[in-house]
């Protein structure tokens, strides 16, 4: 096999891992972006990790746009939608009075424990496919690859 149906392959796997994902999140009504920056502010750890704080301090939007890998004005996008749903609130910045930082509310972190599951069962959907042998060799592989 090339490089090019390599590639072809992982993004055509990719692409299933995202839509079980996504078919996940729609009892909710959660985006992917709102469920990834749900994941952050619940103090989720990895790439989309900015900080290393306690989630219950909160966090500026900067912080959550960076954590994101996406534009301020993208992330206060975000923030406006969860917390028009009433997943998220803006409060002052204990730290610092002049600043303003986005905490999950308790319906917040009860929707974040569903977006995990949902993704936690997309990916043991696709995963399963393999034995656990190959799970462990595909884990090896993407991770030298993500190096």
């Amino acid at each position: 096999m090339g490089s090019t149906e390599l590639a072809d392959a992982l993004m055509r796997a990719a692409r299933g891992l995202r839509r079980g994902w996504h078919a996940g999140l729609e009892p909710s009504g959660l985006s992917p972006h709102q469920a990834r920056a749900l994941h952050v502010l619940g103090g989720g750890r990895g790439r989309h990790s900015a900080r290393s704080g306690d989630a219950a301090d909160g966090m500026r939007i900067s912080e959550l746009a960076a954590a994101l890998r996406i534009a301020p004005r993208s992330a206060t996008e975000v923030v406006d939608g969860l917390a028009e749903k009433g997943l998220a609130e803006r409060g002052p910045d204990l730290a610092d009075r002049r600043a303003v930082v986005v905490r999950l509310t308790d319906a917040g972190t009860a929707t974040l424990a569903h977006a995990d599951r949902a993704r936690a069962e997309a990916a043991a959907e696709l995963f399963g496919r393999l034995d656990e042998t190959e799970r462990a060799d595909l884990t090896r592989m993407l991770r030298r690859l993500a190096d």
